[in-house]
């Protein structure tokens, strides 16, 4: 990673994933995780303070940047679950085929380089009754807004660690060996169309 990746992005991610919009999508999705749960790309651990404290055994918590790690820390102190970090990239799991109950990405699936691997990976993982629980910006349904999306796109992974504005969200989730069984997919008030189309859900194996 660049030191911009290490040292800069980290500290403006962990201020846009504290804005009100996307603390709204976490408390929405993150309780659904249950048991041992995978959670790809924690980043600084915004979603810590969601998890339904009665319904998680263990966390694993697996991002490559140090950076975020760093900054995650502090919020590791107070979580009251146990939680093991898992320094490697979303196509990188180290865990044995079936082992976890619950794998859970929130705006991770934009910026993982292979994501196809890595959804995969997450399949392999998880238990035969297992739920991949998922909040992820994506393509959006109007030409015109998909235009500008097209347009940002150059600069937004520059700026935003390879972030894609328009990754057909729920065929990447099929790709990889899911079945949907819920989605919701609309505009999020309060962040520009092109960057806040969001699909939220769950799928199992």
């Amino acid at each position: 990673m660049s030191l911009y990746e290490q040292h800069v992005l980290p500290w403006i991610l962990e201020w846009l994933g504290d804005m009100k919009p996307s603390r709204v999508l976490r408390r929405q999705i993150v309780p659904r995780a249950t048991g041992t749960v995978l959670e790809i790309g924690f980043g600084t651990g915004h979603n810590f303070e969601h998890y339904d404290r009665g319904k998680v055994i263990k966390i694993l918590a697996l991002d490559p940047s140090s950076g975020m790690r760093k900054i995650a820390a502090r919020r590791l102190r107070s979580l009251e679950i146990p939680c093991e970090i898992v320094p490697l990239p979303g196509e990188e799991i180290p865990l044995e085929d079936q082992s976890v109950d619950t794998v859970l990405t929130t705006f991770t699936l934009c910026t993982i380089p292979q994501v196809s691997r890595a959804l995969r990976e997450m399949r392999r993982v998880l238990r035969p009754a297992g739920r991949l629980v998922f909040c992820e910006h994506g393509r959006a349904p109007d030409d015109g807004v998909r235009r500008w999306q097209g347009r940002l796109n150059p600069l937004q992974k520059a700026l935003f660690g390879g972030c894609h504005l328009d990754r057909r969200i729920p065929d990447l989730i099929g790709e990889g060996g899911f079945q949907i069984e819920d989605l919701e997919a609309g505009y999020v008030p309060g962040i520009p169309k092109a960057l806040g189309y969001v699909y939220r859900g769950t799928a199992r194996r």
